[in-house]
């Protein structure tokens, strides 16, 4: 006979949280992980192109040649990744840069250590059931895929609606993660266009659900959506743990270049290969097609555009209310220090 005892509901959220936080190696050893020569990194999508680097990083044995014990954890946003971050779960984030000038503005001090990319590598897609979206000024009124609320995929829908004379109070950005996530939402309708990164894209492409509205996956396409290149991908960290911990990030630098100078001389196909088969949901073929629209967006040196920070920074000023009247010292969300030495 089962005894039917009611637990109260704050005893089941205490107990959730604590398995959550021992799931993703919570912050009560992290910051011996870190001292022990164990790093956590979070990334706001493992198996996204965008982030392609830190897998990539693993699958070549480069953070093992530099003598560093990396556990890679995924998130489904970036955003998700920088909250891990701040929390002290983890001891380091791959996601957007963006993310760096947007916790200044909050009191927190966080800087890319290892400039991924130059370009977003985000596509605006629109439905092809009629969503009637033929340019960013036919935003208003509709439902629009983003990761997640406050990922670059909302700073980046926000951005282009307000400069195409939507406000972002017109519009409902709606969070659909990635993957088949975001195409079963698209596919039934619930959102009428959205913002995502390879593989989904070609995804939705050879799906025929879709068609691109606003492509930013290479340099040319950043400036001409964004008006200059737009340092995204990153690995970034608190810049008090990377202050203190020079040797460990160092050794991750170190890794990240070599496989930034890898992709440059390997082809899509060669590139594919490495990474984990379930990667390729669309077939190998795909896959491999996704990786090469998305190339041209990574740097070869992990060093951040000399005119990349002051771009980010007039487009979230365009939308972000938390930086419009803040004064962002540019200087303090990223470091050249490591990949220099790297290079």
């Amino acid at each position: 006979m089962r005894s039917h005892v009611k637990i109260p509901a704050v005893a089941i959220a205490a107990a959730l949280s604590l398995t959550t936080l021992t799931a993703c190696g919570g912050s009560s050893d992290s910051a011996s992980d870190g001292d022990n020569g164990k790093i956590k990194i979070m990334v706001g999508g493992l198996d996204k192109v965008i982030y392609l680097p830190a897998m990539l990083t693993q699958r070549l044995g480069y953070f093992k040649d530099e003598g560093v014990d990396v556990q890679l954890l995924t998130e489904p946003a970036g955003v998700q990744a920088t909250t891990s971050l701040v929390s002290g779960d983890v001891q380091g984030a791959v996601g957007f840069y963006d993310h760096t000038l947007d916790l200044q503005a909050k009191g927190k001090q966080v800087e890319s250590v290892v400039q991924f990319a130059q370009a977003p590598g985000e596509v605006e897609v629109v439905s092809k059931k009629g969503g009637g979206i033929d340019s960013p000024k036919d935003f208003k009124g509709k439902k629009l895929g983003v990761t997640g609320l406050g990922s670059s995929t909302d700073f980046l829908t926000k951005y282009l609606a307000v400069h195409n004379g939507v406000q972002v109070n017109q519009f409902t950005p709606v969070a659909v993660g990635a993957g088949q996530t975001f195409i079963s939402a698209l596919q039934k309708g619930s959102i009428q266009g959205g913002m995502t990164t390879e593989p989904t894209v070609s995804q939705i492409l050879d799906k025929k659900l879709g068609t691109v509205l606003t492509d930013m996956r290479t340099p040319a396409g950043s400036k001409k959506a964004l008006g200059g290149l737009y340092p995204s991908s990153s690995l970034y960290m608190r810049t008090d743990w990377a202050n203190s911990h020079k040797q460990q990030v160092q050794k991750l630098a170190n890794a990240f270049v070599k496989t930034l100078k890898w992709i440059s001389t390997h082809s899509p196909e060669e590139i594919a290969a490495k990474m984990p088969a379930d990667y390729a949901q669309g077939g190998k073929e795909l896959y491999a097609k996704s990786i090469k629209n998305t190339l041209p967006m990574f740097t070869e040196d992990g060093v951040m555009p000399s005119d990349g920070p002051a771009t980010v920074e007039r487009v979230m000023k365009a939308f972000n209310p938390n930086l419009k009247n803040t004064s962002v010292d540019l200087e303090k969300t990223y470091t050249s220090e490591f990949v220099d030495k790297a290079k």
